[in-house]
């Protein structure tokens, strides 16, 4: 891949990226207003908040680029999410593929369907805020934390190719059927079994306490993770272009140690047990989210995530709230800046492709030139108004009531 090719690539992953982070914000608050065509107001918002958004953009860039990876080798791969109430960025990412719409067609590709999307979200009669057994996708129910990479396993044994790539919170690290599983890989035979691949989300807190492996020096969790039999691999940072640049590096890392570990057991009679790869994601708790909301730290703090989304909600107007959400994730300064009065939209290419999928998300005007290819394809539009956050002043009140006491 040539670099003008990689840097599109990038591009277009950041663009999904975003998205998905939309559709997962607006499921954690909206029941109406999807695109925010009209000014917020408070009828458009949930009277009780619940879903956690601290684990949700880690969710959706791992998402984001094992569709890369699959389609750049061709892989089998299945995502297990571990962070129980990761169900936003489940959803969000099965919305956007098609998947989710294929199974439940009144939940359309279109405004209408994006609405319901949100309004069904952690509601009476709708869907739960974990990765549920009905989420398309899904082996593993992830209201109850500790599961996950047990699960990963039991998916890949005899199932020569097959990738289980199993994020991993934190906090569920913590859980004892977590930490003993970690010993799993010793019951792996690369001749005949698919592999897992556990990749280790550290964003340094569990709901609202902060985590012990996030905390340890960087050598001692290496060490750790070696003598659990893994060779680990680290992406780290908060800034997002540089970490997408990390991120498309390590994963071609690992899927070619994954590869010469087949290729020397199924060709070669290799019989050692391997030092199978791993990945290590620290990203901020609520990444991209609000830095700071009236002088109270979010992102990166056990404030606003988790269950502590009621809670942040409480501290501020929650139409104010939510606009510090949708000015981050509805589209960047530069976007806005440079194509003022044009809605941009995100096309896509689709294969679902074992319930990871595939997708080549485009963002541009909508006066602009086609891109090639594209003309006959589904896609999944998400219209920006002008001001996407616009809201009037007299809808910012001080003194209304936290949802939780409506």
């Amino acid at each position: 891949m040539d670099a003008t090719t990689e840097s599109d690539d990038l591009t277009r992953i950041d663009a999904y990226w975003r998205a998905a982070n939309y559709l997962s914000v607006g499921q954690i608050y909206l029941r109406d207003n999807a695109l925010l065509r009209e000014p917020l107001r408070r009828e458009h918002i949930k009277s009780r908040l619940l879903g956690h958004w601290g684990t949700t953009p880690g969710l959706n860039f791992v998402y984001a680029h094992l569709n890369r990876v699959i389609r750049k080798h061709d892989l089998d791969v299945i995502y297990v999410f571990g962070p129980g109430h990761g169900g936003p960025a489940a959803i969000a990412n099965a919305w956007l593929e098609r998947t989710y719409s294929e199974v439940y067609p009144d939940v359309s590709l279109d405004e209408r369907g994006m609405k319901r999307l949100f309004a069904q979200f952690s509601f009476p009669g709708g869907v739960p805020s974990h990765v549920a057994p009905e989420t398309p996708g899904s082996i593993h129910e992830g209201g109850e934390l500790g599961y996950a990479l047990s699960h990963a396993y039991g998916a890949v044994f005899d199932n020569p190719e097959l990738i289980a790539a199993c994020v991993i919170g934190d906090g569920e690290a913590e859980t004892g059927p977590l930490a003993t599983s970690w010993h799993s890989n010793k019951f792996l035979n690369p001749a005949r079994d698919g592999v897992v691949l556990p990749i280790l989300h550290l964003n340094g807190y569990k709901i609202a306490g902060p985590t012990v492996l996030a905390r340890i020096p960087h050598r001692e969790l290496e060490a750790l993770l070696r003598g659990y039999g893994h060779d680990p691999y680290f992406v780290e940072g908060s800034d997002p272009d540089a970490m997408h640049v990390k991120m498309a590096a390590t994963l071609d890392e690992i899927v070619a140690a994954l590869q010469r570990i087949r290729r020397g057991a199924r060709a070669g009679g290799a019989t050692t047990r391997p030092a199978w790869p791993m990945l290590v994601l620290r990203s901020p708790k609520g990444w991209t989210g609000p830095r700071e909301v009236d002088g109270v730290t979010v992102e990166g703090s056990a404030v606003g995530v988790g269950d502590g989304v009621p809670q942040l909600a409480a501290l501020v107007d929650r139409a104010r709230h939510l606009r510090c959400h949708m000015a981050r994730h509805t589209a960047r300064e530069r976007e806005l800046r440079e194509e003022p009065r044009h809605p941009a939209r995100v096309e896509r290419h689709m294969r679902v492709h074992l319930g990871v999928g595939l997708l080549e998300p485009r963002v541009r005007d909508r006066g602009g030139t086609p891109v090639a290819g594209t003309e006959d394809v589904d896609h999944v539009e998400i219209v920006l108004p002008d001001d996407p956050v616009q809201m009037r002043g007299d809808e910012v009140q001080s003194g209304r009531r936290s949802p939780m006491t409506e």
